[in-house]
């Protein structure tokens, strides 16, 4: 109930400053902010909303990180479903060898995944891809970071003229947002690595199955924020 509190605070948060605040674009295409001199030259910034899906939506290089981690979040949930019916079969129904197998490969599966997804994050946040002819900046490349005052706005056109914006609200939320979201993984991941650990030993059997039962609830809540989160900061 905690975890549900704290992710719809930040949702709520989100809708009300995407909503309440004029997006940059808008601003931008209007036309008033030369007049008013939110330029570079001038070095006033104003505050407008620029979500972050401005620059990943971008292109397929931009998006791939949050596409895959989708991907792997929704395999994940199959994965730890997976390591909990074999864990929790009778005695006498699996070989205790190949409960043991299973469970250990079905739980580091869900732990690689979990892996996978934070490792992407942090390329999407500060690498960014560089593979062959493609490269994609990282969004800090990009500017787009809690402490950017002035960001240079060139709209969708990228013509000459830029806007100058203060991204700290737009930045904010995303990354708190994200973050918070990423710190569960996190937390799943160190969950994880004793449960893999444990099962490698041979320590599951119906009878402290449950404890795989327990955890796939709180992984499960962390797979449906995420589809939550991409389309709303990433896609929209």
């Amino acid at each position: 109930m905690s975890e549900m509190m704290v992710f719809t605070s930040l949702f709520s948060t989100y809708i009300r400053y995407r909503t309440g605040i004029e997006n940059c674009q808008t601003v931008f295409e209007r036309g008033d902010w030369v007049e008013q001199g939110y330029t570079l030259e001038t070095g006033e910034a104003l505050i407008c909303f620029e979500p972050a899906s401005h620059l990943i939506a971008s292109s397929w290089w931009h998006i791939a990180p949050g596409a895959i981690n989708t991907f792997a979040l929704i395999v994940s949930s199959f994965t730890i479903v997976q390591a909990l019916r074999y864990a929790s079969k009778p005695v006498g129904e699996i070989d205790e060898n190949r409960r043991k197998k299973l469970v250990t490969r079905y739980l580091g599966s869900t732990w690689l995944l979990a892996i996978i997804f934070l490792t992407l994050k942090m390329v999407e946040w500060f690498i960014g891809f560089n593979i062959g002819p493609f490269h994609a900046p990282s969004l800090l490349e990009d500017g787009y970071t809690i402490h950017n005052t002035v960001y240079p706005f060139a709209g969708s056109g990228h013509g000459e003229e830029h806007l100058t914006a203060n991204l700290r609200l737009s930045a904010s939320t995303f990354y708190v947002a994200t973050g918070t979201h990423g710190a569960h993984v996190f937390g799943g991941i160190v969950g994880l690595s004793y449960m893999t650990y444990k099962a490698h030993k041979g320590g599951y059997s119906p009878s402290n199955a449950v404890s795989i039962e327990y955890f796939g609830l709180y992984w499960h809540f962390v797979d449906l924020v995420w589809v939550l989160v991409f389309p709303a900061f990433y896609l929209y």
